[in-house]
């Protein structure tokens, strides 16, 4: 009996050990947390001239003046950014977390599909990644379509237009065409 104690109790011990090795441990702490289509500056060391991001489909980095780089987020999912020197040192190496937006957010579930609104007080669909396919390019068609139209107005209301190139040209009314010049 002794000895069938003693097994039972090697047993659980060693069940207990096993428990402990293979419980999940949390996930580091990113060194960068950047919500999904949102920016984040950084500030780079001295000397930095070259930005490294490892996976570019989920963030994205832009050099600006005065030693700074501006992150955005474009997809969800961990990466890393690495600062160099002229002669290819690592300055700095920090990861990336983009996450998606968390405040004023509700997500609506109908079955498998889902659609994303903003709650700031009223709710508003809002284009998210992993939104129903019909849904997130009916709010983007709308919200392109809203775009166009205001910067068509924008361009008449000050009488400057853009071209294609992005280059002014002055609109000119039916009257100012029928002077004589």
């Amino acid at each position: 009996m002794a000895l069938v104690f003693k097994r039972l109790i090697i047993a659980l011990v060693l069940a207990f050990c096993a428990v402990v090795v293979t419980a999940p441990r949390p996930a580091p702490a990113a060194d960068v947390a950047v919500i999904l289509d949102q920016a984040k500056l950084i500030k780079l060391p001295e000397k930095a001239v070259t930005v490294v991001i490892g996976n570019p489909l989920i963030a994205d980095a832009s050099l600006q003046a005065g030693g700074l780089v501006v992150i955005t987020g474009k997809s969800y999912g961990m990466t890393n950014f690495i600062a160099l020197d002229r002669a290819g040192a690592v300055l700095m190496d920090k990861s990336i977390e983009v996450q998606g937006p968390r405040e004023h957010m509700v997500v609506v579930h109908r079955g498998i599909l889902r659609e994303s609104y903003s709650c700031r007080p009223i709710c508003e669909p809002q284009i998210t990644l992993g939104d129903n396919l019909k849904y997130f390019t009916d709010t983007l068609g709308e919200s392109a379509a809203r775009d166009s139209q205001a910067q068509a107005a924008a361009a008449h209301s000050d009488g400057v237009a853009k071209n294609s190139q992005g280059q002014a040209a002055t609109l000119e009314t039916e009257k100012e065409k029928a002077r004589p010049r």
